[in-house]
């Protein structure tokens, strides 16, 4: 892994998945002015690194972590990583729906949330906005007004979910249809695609090639019986 620029912000990821880890890390290589620092995937590695650091010259600024931690509470670990000094700030990711497992997470310190399966413009957006807010406040110095801090905890919010999904998309279907990729290790079509979900052939084809352009899905072709058909493969 290439070592990160002193001025970029360095992240933790914290994914027990290592598929998933990875894609999280090729995400966030995609991204200016962000360094994952290190990728583990239990809440006592994601501890000790970040204590590690802290202890160090170079702390993590940011903690993107799974909840579904197979050692320990996601939320448990949240709380522990708001103890240490310097604290990294967290944005909670998770596949539960559950309005209590997020109001949790926020309690625990999560500035912000990605409900899995997510493309990668929701997740440039989620990083976008916090990067602006560490600008709009950075650490360390006095808030001029009670304006200045409200400008800051502004840029972290989500007004609309249309920011993030693709002009012409419906967000659920687009959730739906990269669900179905994500939960098929290896892959579908967009034949398979429409009869998991329930929409027509071309509905589906059209939300996986938006996927498949946005970089969250990789396109393959099929070579079967009569005609080639491409394959959809979560990255």
């Amino acid at each position: 892994m290439t070592p990160p620029s002193t001025s970029s912000i360095r992240v933790l990821i914290v994914e027990d998945e290592p598929l998933i880890a990875e894609a999280h890390r090729t995400y966030l290589e995609r991204l200016e002015g962000f360094s994952a620092v290190a990728v583990v995937h239990t809440a006592r590695d994601a501890m000790q690194a970040a204590a590690e650091a802290a202890a160090g010259e170079h702390p993590i600024d940011l903690v993107l972590l799974d909840l579904g931690l197979p050692d320990a509470s996601g939320i448990s670990l949240a709380s522990a990583l708001a103890g240490l000094r310097p604290a990294p700030d967290i944005i909670a990711i998770t596949s539960e729906r559950d309005l209590e497992m997020v109001r949790a997470a926020v309690a625990h310190g999560a500035l912000a949330y990605l409900l899995k399966p997510f493309t990668f413009a929701a997740f440039r957006d989620r990083l976008d906005r916090y990067r602006r807010y560490r600008t709009a406040l950075p650490a360390g110095v006095d808030a001029a007004s009670q304006a200045e801090v409200d400008r800051a905890m502004a840029e972290l919010r989500i007004v609309d979910d249309r920011a993030t999904t693709p002009k012409g998309a419906a967000p659920q279907t687009n959730d739906d249809v990269a669900r179905a990729v994500r939960d098929n290790p290896d892959g579908l079509t967009a034949d398979e695609a429409a009869k998991q979900i329930g929409v027509s052939r071309v509905t589906a084809w059209r939300y996986l090639e938006r996927l498949a352009d946005d970089g969250t899905v990789i396109r393959h072709t099929d070579y079967g019986k009569g005609r080639p058909k491409t394959r959809y493969q979560w990255r």
